[in-house]
């Protein structure tokens, strides 16, 4: 149990990645934590789509970035990105989808990988050429984009140490 709160307390968000792609062992094992995220009357609701493609990874950074009025690379050089959909269709497909992306950046700190949500999900498959993708990985319109986990081996200087817990985080009554 420790080390879960360790992992837990030390997880921090990377900027920064080497362009070592991620093991199948390690991907397959944060895929797998995050299957196990809790959702709502257990309706495994969201969707994730693995991207490693490096032409497919630049071009949803490209509309990711788009949607941010930038040029610059949101998906910070990672070389693996897990898009995660949430179904409108299901009364808690927002929180379930939320919960994988929890499971995701949490298993992928166990592992020793880095990792970052990134948001603009739904905007960026609304832009031209978004829907297309998302029709090509077979979702329906009942799936709309929440946000991307990026995935990748941190490199030096990638992640910053955590703020100071605030004094009224927690409340008690």
């Amino acid at each position: 149990m420790q080390e879960t709160l360790t992992d837990l307390k030390t997880r921090r968000s990377c900027r920064k990645y080497t362009q070592q792609q991620v093991s199948e062992e390690h991907l397959n094992a944060v895929l797998e934590a995050a299957t196990f995220a809790p959702t709502g009357h257990g309706s495994q609701s969201p969707v994730m789509v693995v991207v490693q493609d490096a032409t497919l990874l630049a071009k949803l950074s490209e509309l990711n970035a788009q949607v941010m009025g930038t040029n610059r690379d949101p998906f910070y050089g990672a070389p693996t990105a897990v898009v995660v959909f949430e179904d409108t269709s299901c009364g808690t497909g927002h929180e379930d989808a939320c919960m994988v992306m929890a499971n995701l950046l949490n298993a992928a700190h166990a592992v020793g990988l880095g990792s970052c949500w990134i948001n603009r999900g739904r905007q960026m498959f609304e832009l031209p050429g978004g829907p297309e993708i998302k029709v090509s990985w077979g979702l329906g319109e009942n799936m709309t984009g929440l946000a991307i986990c990026i995935l990748g081996y941190e490199a030096e200087g990638g992640t910053v140490q955590p703020k100071p817990r605030k004094d009224n985080y927690i409340i008690r009554v």
